[in-house]
């Protein structure tokens, strides 16, 4: 099985930065579909795709957040953030 880089995840969403297309992203990173598990990069698209006005996104962030750490949630948002200045 192998996974996509980071990388080209983040240039699959930064093709037009859609809310739907950062949403999808945030579904791969919390379901382990295609690329490896991981609740603070899923944390990171639903934010980034919350911010463009997708619900689902919305009530996945705040599902997971419950089962992160503030640390991890901390992360999260400064790889939005980071993220955001480059896009």
């Amino acid at each position: 099985h192998s996974f996509p880089t980071r990388r080209s995840s983040d240039l699959y969403a930064a093709q037009g930065g859609a809310a739907d297309a950062l949403y999808e992203l945030g579904m791969m990173y919390c379901t382990g579909r295609d690329v490896e598990l991981d609740m603070v990069e899923a944390h990171k698209w639903f934010n980034l795709a919350a911010m463009r006005g997708n619900d689902d996104a919305k009530r996945f962030r705040q599902e997971i957040s419950r089962e992160m750490t503030r640390v991890q949630i901390a992360a999260a948002q400064r790889r939005a953030r980071q993220w955001l200045a480059v896009h």
